[in-house]
C-alpha cells in the first residue's frame, strides 16, 4: 500500500454496536491519515450516524464532543420512557446530534451514502440514498426495545442490523475501489493496544440501568421476577445472536477487501464516556489489517 501509483478509493461499510461504534471514528481516522480517499459509505445503526457525520464534514467537532462527555451526561441525553417499543424518546440525543449532521439532502452530498433501515411489520429494509440526512439516521439507529420506532411515511422503521447488520450489499462501488468493511461485534478478544489507558468501564451505571428496565419491562409483560433473566434483557441478547450470524453470512457472501475486526466484548452498548478508548482501538485495528493487506493486480 506504499506504492502512491495504487488506487486508494475506499467504499467504507459501517456496522451497528453501540458504543463500540466510535471505533469507526479511528477506523476512518487511519484511513485518511494513510492516504485514503473514503469515496462512499454504507452504515447501520451507529454506523450511520459515524457516516453521517463524515459526509457532513463534522468529525473534528463530533469527536471533541463525544471524547468529552462522561457516564452522568449520557445518562442525562437518554430521556427515559418505557414503554412496550422501546425505553429512550431520543429526543435529546438527536437534538444534540442535529448539530453535527448536514441540512442538505443525501443526494446533495458528495460522498454517496447508504444508511440502512427495516420496516418491520413488513419485514423488509428500507435503504436511505436520498432525502433528509436527519430522518434516513435517526429511522436506522432504532434498536429494538431501546429507541422507540421511527414513524416514517405511514411505518415504523427501527434499527437496519434486525435485517441488515453490516450492509456489504448496500454501499456504492467504483471501478477499483477497495471495499473496506468494520465490525463491531467481532468474536474475538479485547485487547487494549500498548500506550492506550483502558478508561473506567461503568459496569455498575449500566448494570443498575438494565436493572431498573427489565423491572419496568416485567410489569407490562407481568414476567415473573423470579426468572434469571429479564425480559429486556432477553430480547436484546436474541437479537445480537442474529445480528452476528447475520454478519457471518455478509462477509462470506461478499468478501470485503479489508475487514476491521472490533471486538463485542470491547464495551457495552451506552459506554460512550469510553470514547476516547474505542476511537484508539478502531485506528490501531485499521492500521494493522491495513499493513496485512496486499491488493490483487490487474
Amino acid at each position: 500500500m506504499s506504492n502512491p501509483d495504487q488506487n486508494k478509493n475506499v467504499a467504507l461499510v459501517l456496522s451497528g454496536g453501540g458504543a463500540r461504534g466510535m471505533a469507526h471514528i479511528g477506523v476512518i481516522e487511519a484511513l485518511t491519515d494513510q492516504g485514503f480517499n473514503i469515496t462512499s459509505i454504507a452504515g447501520t445503526s451507529i454506523g450511520s450516524v459515524i457516516g453521517g457525520v463524515y459526509i457532513s464534514g463534522n468529525m473534528e467537532g463530533f469527536r471533541d464532543w463525544v471524547t468529552s462527555v462522561s457516564k452522568f451526561d449520557i445518562i442525562k441525553l437518554m430521556d427515559f420512557a418505557i414503554s412496550k417499543s422501546g425505553f429512550i424518546k431520543g429526543e435529546k440525543v438527536f437534538k444534540k446530534l442535529k448539530k453535527f449532521l448536514s441540512d442538505k439532502n443525501i443526494e446533495d452530498i458528495e460522498i454517496p451514502f447508504a444508511a440502512v433501515a427495516v420496516d418491520l411489520m413488513n419485514h423488509k429494509e428500507v435503504v436511505f440514498t436520498k432525502g433528509n440526512l436527519h430522518d434516513a439516521i435517526r429511522a436506522s439507529v432504532s434498536i429494538p426495545t431501546v429507541l422507540k420506532p421511527f414513524p416514517y411515511k405511514n411505518v415504523n422503521l427501527v434499527d437496519g442490523g434486525v435485517l441488515n447488520p453490516l450492509p456489504l450489499n448496500r454501499v456504492k462501488r467504483n471501478d477499483g475501489d477497495i471495499l473496506v468493511a468494520v465490525d463491531l461485534n467481532a468474536d474475538i478478544e479485547y485487547e487494549l493496544p500498548p500506550g492506550i489507558k483502558q478508561q473506567e468501564n461503568g459496569n455498575h451505571t449500566y448494570e443498575n440501568a438494565l436493572n431498573y428496565i427489565n423491572d419496568k419491562w416485567s410489569k407490562f409483560f407481568k414476567q415473573d421476577k423470579t426468572r434469571q433473566i429479564g425480559f429486556f434483557d432477553l430480547v436484546t441478547h436474541s437479537v445480537y445472536a442474529m445480528q452476528v450470524k447475520l454478519t457471518q453470512v455478509a462477509i462470506r457472501e461478499y468478501k470485503p477487501d479489508v475487514l476491521i475486526e472490533i471486538s463485542k466484548n470491547a464495551c457495552d452498548l451506552f459506554e460512550f464516556h469510553r470514547s476516547e478508548e474505542m476511537i484508539k482501538y478502531g485506528h490501531h485495528q485499521c492500521l494493522k489489517k491495513i499493513k496485512q493487506f496486499q491488493p490483487t493486480s490487474g
